[in-house]
């Protein structure tokens, strides 16, 4: 699984991505079929609570899941994103099976 970081208007420190990475490549473990997971991190109205967007999206193949969360850091949004995430590829994996 390729992860990419890609922090918009601003630089992610390498404490932050090594958080990222070590928690998206748990994902692998809900769902072996990942091709590529990709991390937004994005300062909204800075100097605000609330103001840190982190998405996540995971391509599959044959489909892509996106998910996307506000909150006060980056690492909340990225906890929040990967379990949000866990729960729609497990969605996902039964209707395969069901198929």
């Amino acid at each position: 699984m390729e992860i990419r970081i890609k922090s918009i208007k601003f630089d992610a420190t390498e404490k932050l991505e090594a958080f990222i990475n070590k928690k998206v490549e748990k994902l692998q473990k809900t769902s072996e079929d990942i091709l590529t997971a990709e991390v937004q991190l994005k300062v909204v109205k800075p100097a605000t609570a609330q103001n840190k967007t982190t998405s996540l999206s995971v391509a599959l193949p044959g489909t892509t899941l996106f998910v996307e969360k506000t909150c006060d850091t980056f690492e909340e949004g990225v906890d929040q994103c990967v379990d949000a995430m866990k729960v729609q590829l497990t969605k996902h994996k039964e209707k395969q099976r069901g198929q």
